[in-house]
């Protein structure tokens, strides 16, 4: 550690959380950093990203915005926006039935350029290593948290942070540590309920995703209503989302299949992995013209098994964290990942660099990160797995023998219920959450 260091915190992943939660740290000059990835190069998988005003707030804060401002054509308006057409499109001739409109827009970008500008903004005294994927740790009463790697070597941090997605090292390991303890006191529910909490289960739903250039999509339906308006179209278990990304370059696209009698099981299959477009297309031959068109510009979709991590006891450990999806990877249905990952660092960041915060008080920090955090991102995996239940038509038939005047009442009522689900991420702001979190390390 160099000198005049408090303490090192050490990151497992460089993705959207623990780069984020790495320049929250690099306001603390008395902090050392370190973030370890493992892959042999940086880079994201995904295509786009989208940030209401909630997590845009936060952003703002660490300065990020005029960064992330660069990668794309659009600027954040406050006020009443459409941000949404939603229509019925599991039919021969789709119906427009509703446009959500937001507090603030909806700010999306090109997962890539949103990596680098976060890369962009880390000091040069935060060190990044490729090539190190955590095998597991271990940690005692005192002295340093020890890292162990898969390519057999090792390191050694003050606190530890899994930022390392969805199949965590950290978390396995945290799990499995807290089982031991439990079986060795005879606590043997807990214990079971530890282990269950390492291993993501399948929400019964699959994504394909693809970019689509916009030159393609264009001479296969000329003026496409997403080049300008991004578009949910809903049908009976399945639905597609598409909107323009890269200044207007590409289309984000992405499918969802749904088997919601599956929730909890297990995917048989690689979790992510690309395909041949006839595995999703078929669903959706009888789709509107609409649909029909963007399913024949994509070309190999990568098929991405929605699993999802279920709701934890606790976040932290001793000395050692879990932030983004390593603490509570959720479905898809609301857009709100990368947000939460985002709130998540910044509480954190907070607790960490509190002038009350030590090296010996590390613990009660991560406490009050888990204390207020916790809560939040548990309430907001549910609302996501509603949204994915409204969006797929799971109860609220729609058979097309009933008449177009009760179809749109249902249609309607549907959408208003998704639309108050989900209005937490942009009619909300963290600041409660931040200013809890300050008030605990405040008082104590």
């Amino acid at each position: 550690m160099t000198s005049g260091s408090k303490f090192r915190v050490g990151i497992c992943g460089a993705g959207i959380g623990g780069l984020t939660l790495a320049v929250a740290l690099a306001r603390y000059p008395d902090i050392e950093v370190v973030i370890y990835e493992g892959a042999q190069k940086l880079g994201e998988i995904g295509a786009g990203i989208g940030l209401f005003s909630r997590p845009w707030e936060l952003i703002c804060k660490l300065g990020l915005d005029e960064e992330l401002l660069k990668a794309t054509e659009i600027r954040p308006v406050d006020g009443p926006v459409s941000t949404f057409n939603y229509r019925l499109s599991d039919r021969p001739e789709g119906l427009e039935f509703f446009t959500l409109v937001t507090k603030g827009n909806l700010m999306t970008f090109h997962r890539p350029d949103f990596q680098n500008a976060l890369l962009r903004k880390l000091p040069r005294s935060t060190k990044i290593y490729c090539s190190k994927r955590l095998l597991s740790y271990t940690q005692r009463p005192t002295g340093p948290v020890e890292l162990y790697f898969e390519d057999g070597s090792t390191a050694t941090c003050d606190l530890l942070v899994g930022a390392d997605g969805l199949k965590s090292a950290v978390r396995r390991s945290m799990f499995t540590d807290k089982a031991k303890v439990a079986q060795s006191e005879k606590r043997m529910k807990e214990a079971g309920e530890y282990e269950a909490s390492i291993e993501p289960t399948w929400c019964g739903t699959n994504a394909y995703r693809a970019l689509i250039p916009t030159d393609r999509l264009n001479a296969r339906h000329p003026g496409h209503r997403v080049f300008t308006q991004p578009t949910q179209y809903l049908g009976k278990n399945g639905y597609v989302i598409a909107y323009p990304i890269a200044k207007g370059k590409l289309i984000n696209f992405v499918a969802f299949t749904a088997r919601h009698d599956l929730e909890g099981t297990k995917f048989n299959g690689p979790w992510v992995s690309p395909v041949d477009s006839s595995e999703v297309t078929e669903m959706y031959r009888s789709w509107e013209p609409e649909v029909k068109a963007l399913m024949d510009c994509i070309e190999r979709p990568l098929r991405w098994a929605i699993n999802t991590v279920r709701p934890l006891s606790t976040y932290v450990h001793g000395k050692v964290a879990i932030i983004g999806d390593a603490a509570h990877a959720s479905p898809p249905h609301q857009g709100s990942g990368a947000a939460q990952a985002i709130e998540d660092a910044f509480v954190l960041a907070l607790a960490l660099g509190h002038a009350s915060t030590t090296r010996e008080n590390l613990p009660r920090a991560l406490d009050i990160y888990d204390r207020v955090r916790r809560p939040v991102a548990h309430d907001v995996h549910e609302r996501n797995r509603i949204n994915g239940q409204y969006f797929t038509f799971h109860h609220t038939p729609l058979d097309e023998d009933i008449s177009t005047e009760e179809t749109l009442r249902r249609l309607q009522d549907l959408s208003y219920r998704f639309t108050k689900n989900w209005e937490w991420a942009w009619s909300t702001s963290a600041e409660p959450v931040v200013r809890e979190a300050l008030e605990l390390l405040n008082s104590s």
